[in-house]
């Protein structure tokens, strides 16, 4: 005989403790089917949520349910009868089992003719909620499922010309925010498979594969992701080895926060440097301020050699984003 459990929530955002929850109850019967309720005012919408979900139990039945209906008995008169309807609708086979951590689904078992099994009823073993999460999504950044961090992930792009300390920096900021940073592609590429004549091409893949790396560090890194560039400051490259603007400058991805690095320290030839000349470093650093504005992107600019500039930034990341 199939024994079959059943858990409603909003799952707003998903997190730690939902996820044990789930996998709790589906070690306890048959089959787990999960309701991902949703109302157009919540402030991450209901498709994602019912997304994330899907890809974090994949062995159990995942229902998006996003009609309006009364949140509290208070709200309406008929208020149990409308949520028994709702989940005999969308579960018309018999429920065995509800679970979940609240006093609620006691009731909602006895509308559906099953079993209550409350789990965990004083957050012991995971202590968080999804308002916890919402309000500071930093501070409970462990129970915060990989899959859902990028979306509360702010990222800083280490921005400017050749040679004024973007690595550097961007290594420095990652250990001293606890992250990880992106590194520049462009300098893989060119190490490897430099052409003799760049073409527009070559840029495009730059800009794919360092979209690669940084959709595959997000869910790894901290609350602050850093990028060592990014396809924004492939677009000028592209124009200053080309002569030809990026057709696709408008369709980049911006992050929360550009830091523009001044050329204010020495410009060294490490190798794969191209513009040794005082006009050609003026010219990229230039071009640079054309596309920030360009775009629109929000920017502070960073000067300073060695333990002033990484104040600066620091300093700027917290003034922006409001990082702790």
């Amino acid at each position: 005989m199939t024994t079959r459990g059943f858990i409603l929530g909003k799952f707003l955002p998903p997190h730690a403790g939902h996820v044990w929850l789930c996998q709790t109850a589906a070690q306890l019967v048959d089959e787990l089917t999960i309701l991902v309720c949703s109302l157009d005012r919540e402030p991450i919408v209901g498709q994602l949520r019912y997304e994330w979900m899907q890809a974090l139990l994949p062995n159990c039945r995942i229902i998006w349910y996003c009609e309006d209906a009364p949140q509290e008995p208070s709200e309406h008169p008929d208020f149990w009868n409308i949520w028994k309807k709702i989940c005999k609708d969308v579960h018309p086979q018999p429920v065995d089992y509800v679970f979940g951590s609240e006093a609620y689904i006691t009731r909602l078992a006895e509308e559906l003719d099953a079993k209550p099994v409350i789990v965990d009823p004083k957050r012991s073993t995971i202590s968080v909620s999804g308002t916890d999460i919402r309000n500071n999504p930093a501070k409970h950044w462990e129970f915060i499922p990989s899959i859902v961090r990028p979306y509360y992930q702010k990222r800083v792009v280490l921005f400017g010309s050749e040679s004024v300390g973007k690595t550097t920096l961007a290594q420095q900021l990652a250990e001293r925010l606890g992250t990880l940073y992106v590194p520049e592609y462009g300098r893989a590429y060119t190490e490897v498979d430099e052409p003799e004549i760049w073409t527009a091409s070559d840029f495009t893949i730059i800009a794919e594969r360092h979209l690669a790396m940084r959709k595959a560090t997000e869910p790894i890194a901290g609350p602050i992701l850093i990028e060592d560039t990014d396809p924004l400051l492939t677009c000028v490259w592209q124009e200053m080895l080309t002569g030809e603007a990026a057709d696709w400058i408008r369709g980049v991805e911006l992050p929360d926060l550009y830091l523009f690095l001044q050329p204010d320290i020495d410009w060294v030839d490490d190798g794969t440097r191209y513009f040794s000349k005082s006009s050609d470093q003026k010219k990229f650093q230039a071009l640079c301020v054309k596309v920030l504005e360009q775009v629109g992107a929000r920017y502070v600019l960073i000067s300073g050699n060695g333990s002033e500039r990484l104040k600066a930034a620091e300093l700027a990341i917290k003034n922006a984003l409001n990082a702790a």
